[in-house]
């Protein structure tokens, strides 16, 4: 079990955006195994809110990935295709999100993967904010295809939309671009650093801010 508590004599919160395919995700775990603190996606992200009681309740047979997307409550709405309840799920979801980021970030030292964590935390002190990206796309389609199964013409796809669904949701929920440089204190790219060298950058990073 990670010790919450052994990471702080770290940066307290590291936040990781990433490109679909980059490694990025990966990346986080890594720092949250050598680190030793918790690192939360969305989804344990949703279950650790459930310890506040701030979940939304999903209606039965509701698609809970699709939901992240506030822009498919959006198409729902114009094809009159669900209720007002289910359309506003993802708004509710997502402050939802934003109650247990800001709750767990008052807990310990932890790392938030997404989840627009770095505007979330913009005002707190002691934040990293990480944008981890892929330069080689061959190199993403070979990672995409493996992990999940596909060809890489459907891999190719997979990236393009969901890179193009974060960027999407980022701006409905912050106002700012996802992959805009400014929005972060550093920008790391798997393709020359390789997954372990952003790792290593970013724990040094944390050290010399603690």
């Amino acid at each position: 079990m990670i010790n919450p508590m052994k990471g702080a004599m770290y940066m307290k919160i590291v936040t990781i955006n990433r490109e679909y395919g980059s490694g990025g995700r990966r990346v986080a775990f890594m720092l949250s195994e050598k680190l030793g603190i918790s690192c939360y996606d969305s989804n344990l992200l949703m279950a650790a809110g459930e310890r506040y009681g701030i979940n939304p309740d999903f209606p039965e047979g509701f698609d809970e990935q699709k939901s992240i997307s506030l822009l498919y409550g959006i198409s729902l709405i114009a094809n009159n295709w669900a209720d007002e309840d289910r359309i506003m799920l993802p708004y509710r979801v997502y402050q939802a999100q934003v109650e247990a980021i800001r709750r767990l970030e008052k807990e310990a030292p932890c790392i938030f993967v997404g989840c627009c964590a770095n505007e979330v935390l913009k005002d707190e002190e002691n934040v990293l904010r990480v944008f981890i990206y892929a330069s080689d796309m061959e190199e993403r389609i070979e990672r995409i295809s493996r992990i999940e199964g596909i060809s890489r013409e459907e891999a190719a796809e997979h990236i393009a939309r969901t890179d193009r669904q974060r960027r999407d949701d980022y701006y409905f929920h912050t106002g700012q671009e996802w992959d805009k440089k400014e929005n972060y204190d550093i920008c790391l790219n798997t393709s020359t650093l390789g997954m372990e060298g952003c790792v290593n950058i970013i724990v040094a990073l944390a050290k010399k801010t603690s």
